[in-house]
């Protein structure tokens, strides 16, 4: 039988450490519990907070509804030649998947190390880091749909991935919840080095023939270094999503900023480093009241103790502004934004 809790504190399930409160609270083990869950008319009626980590959202206002935390476990996996499937359940923490392939030889996710956050979470927002993303290994997700009851498979034309974008971000939006996901790796490493830091910080160990732990250390050491641990100061990890941007704008843009940072983004597009548009405006490590930006990283922003989400809302909001003032583009949160701000 459920147990569905009332007026739970979500502080210590969302890693900017926020104090906000759900009105109703569920956690499901099984697929099976979600039928049950919304077999009760009550629930369909009501707002719903599809809840994972809690790495990527900042509430900034009580929950006035039902908050579902998906705890959906379990890892399997079959090899066909060099080809691996790997299956997770939604609840599985993303990074602990990446070790599990990690440590079998399985190519494909060592660039995606010690990202915060649950398996489910990962095919909604096409998470990403040095040069890889979600959509380059996933094969399909399992996901409940809430209207009807039904388990539907998507594929991955399904899903509509875009930069941080797929379709459950959009016309899906709300409308079901990922159970399991599936990922296509390769016994083969095709290693991606290019971008960021990884080939200097391989050199500096003296690594010429990198294996994909190598590159997973490497990222993970990366990440360490430029990013607080929400366990000890809370954060969403990158707040903003970097630009895209047409070549006619950074054209006009390089002539007055000539050494903006910036990555080939498709033809005809160029994507901006947001951490640096925000750095150039003065905010790497400031403060403001319980809120502000990391020292080492201008793209996250942080919860000095006591911050509440309207706090560090607003911190975004100004950061935004003076970024569009100076450059004349406009930042995106890629953090979900939870509750209606003033």
């Amino acid at each position: 039988m459920l147990q569905i809790q009332e007026n739970t504190s979500l502080k210590h399930l969302n890693t900017f450490g926020i104090e906000a409160q759900a009105r109703y609270f569920v956690e499901i083990s099984h697929e099976d519990e979600l039928t049950e869950l919304f077999a009760d008319a009550k629930w369909h009626s009501i707002p719903r907070l599809v809840l994972g980590g809690g790495s990527n959202m900042l509430m900034v206002s009580n929950f006035d509804g039902l908050v579902i935390r998906v705890n959906i476990r379990g890892i399997e996996h079959r090899i066909s030649q060099d080809e691996v499937m790997v299956e997770a359940g939604a609840g599985e923490v993303w990074n602990d998947l990446v070790n599990f392939c990690v440590d079998r030889g399985f190519a494909g996710m060592e660039n995606l190390s010690l990202i915060p956050g649950s398996v489910g979470a990962s095919p909604i927002q096409n998470i990403g880091a040095y040069g890889v993303e979600i959509k380059d290994v996933f094969e399909s997700c399992r996901a409940f749909e809430i209207a009807t009851g039904q388990i539907k498979t998507f594929t991955h034309a399904d899903c509509k991935f875009g930069y941080r974008e797929s379709i459950f971000k959009s016309e899906l939006k709300g409308q079901y919840i990922i159970t399991s996901v599936k990922y296509k790796l390769s016994s083969i490493p095709n290693l991606n080095l290019k971008y960021g830091a990884i080939e200097q910080e391989l050199a500096a160990r003296g690594i010429n023939s990198p294996t994909i732990k190598d590159v997973s250390d490497v990222v993970a050491h990366i990440r360490v270094s430029k990013l607080p641990d929400p366990s000890t100061i809370g954060n969403a990890g990158s707040f903003f999503k970097n630009p895209v941007i047409d070549v006619d704008k950074f054209r006009l843009l390089i002539k007055i900023h000539p050494d903006v940072v910036n990555y080939p983004a498709g033809e005809g597009f160029i994507k901006l480093a947001a951490g640096w548009l925000i750095e150039q405006c003065g905010w790497r490590g400031k403060v403001v009241g319980n809120t502000g930006t990391w020292k080492n990283q201008a793209l996250v922003l942080v919860n000095h103790g006591r911050a509440t989400g309207q706090e560090v809302y607003d911190l975004s909001s100004a950061i935004i502004d003076s970024v569009y003032a100076k450059f004349g583009v406009k930042l995106e949160r890629e953090v979900n934004i939870i509750g209606n701000p003033a």
